[in-house]
């Protein structure tokens, strides 16, 4: 393996670590700590006072500290335009970021949400539930387009070298398990396609800008009529139809997967118009986010995502691959 992302931590380092956080915060927040899940991070459960609070601790090596308050200041922006999305809160000394030393002199942060209420749709729900990610996403890049970033304003780059290459965020996808050497040449194709494609498309600001990247249905919340989002934890720049690709992630291949992406941008379009050169773009960036993704399979091996995943999925992949290279269809579906 060429990257080691995911973090390596055992569960009882990371619950010493979130507990440590807790500390830090006011008597009516100290309460019960559990794990929630462990993915680019670990986020457990703060039940304290009879309320709960999501506490997310990044892993080594991904965000710095300014990156995080980046994150926070757009939470802010968008909240002053009604979209709910989490809201970090303050410990004893007005600090949104915790700063962990652990014993071998690295720091992890950690931020303390509040919880945000919700039901999240599965993939077995009727498709047109992605008219409402669709919808939803279009105020986020409206919102992008038009806010004025605060001065030290940074996030991660979300382009094609940092996408795909053997240096990418989230390592080589060569590391996917169940890829064969044999399928590397079709992979290395899609991907130079891919590059040139996006080398001509341009990061006009019209195209490329501040992005959630991450937007899937696990991210979403419905609750009484209401649309919430949640884990921005990947924004950072990069295409805005990015966005599309990322809302079916890992499940590409899925047989409804067409009738997703349809309703995605219908229900975009409802709040914003995409030109006809993005909609060219479609199966590219497709391609391009399958491919990142058997990169993150691969540096994540150990998570339970990963794992759910089943043996074929590179296999799936790479034939998703021969899609995008031989036929105009997008490269999605069975």
């Amino acid at each position: 393996m060429t990257a080691s992302q995911y973090d390596n931590l055992d569960g009882s380092t990371l619950l010493a670590l979130a507990q440590q956080a807790i500390t830090r915060y006011p008597a009516a927040l100290q309460g019960k700590i559990s794990l929630l899940c462990r993915s680019e991070n670990a986020t457990f459960l703060l039940e304290a006072a009879g309320k709960r609070y999501a506490l997310r601790l990044h892993r080594g090596n991904y965000h710095q500290r300014a990156d995080i308050e980046s994150e926070l200041q757009w939470l802010d922006a968008l909240r002053e335009t009604g979209i709910v999305v989490p809201q970090a809160i303050v410990d004893r000394e007005g600090q949104r970021i915790q700063d962990l030393t652990l014993q071998d002199g690295s720091v992890r942060h950690a931020v303390l949400f509040d919880w945000i209420e919700g039901d999240m749709p599965g993939t077995d729900v009727d498709p047109r539930a992605f008219q409402q990610l669709g919808r939803i996403t279009a105020q986020l890049h409206q919102h992008s387009k038009s806010w004025h970033k605060p001065a030290g304003f940074q996030r991660i780059i979300w382009d094609h070298q940092t996408m795909v290459s053997p240096q990418s965020h989230w390592g080589d996808w060569r590391d996917a398990p169940g890829l064969r050497r044999s399928d590397d040449a079709v992979v290395e194709e899609a991907i130079a396609r891919a590059g040139s494609e996006l080398d001509a498309f341009g990061k006009d600001p019209s195209r490329y800008g501040l992005i959630h990247a991450d937007l899937r249905l696990t991210n979403l919340l419905l609750h009484k009529g209401e649309t919430r989002v949640i884990d921005f934890d990947d924004c950072g720049m990069g295409w805005y139809l990015h966005d599309l690709a990322a809302a079916i992630s890992f499940v590409e291949h899925h047989p409804r997967a067409a009738q997703w992406v349809e309703n995605w941008i219908k229900g975009y379009e409802q709040v914003a118009h995409i030109s006809d050169k993005e909609l060219e773009m479609v199966p590219t960036l497709l391609i391009q986010r399958r491919i990142q993704l058997l990169a993150w399979v691969g540096s994540h091996r150990q998570t339970e995502m990963a794992l759910s995943l089943g043996p074929q999925w590179a296999d799936h992949s790479v034939r998703l691959c021969h899609r995008y290279l031989e036929t105009s269809e997008l490269p999605i579906g069975a």
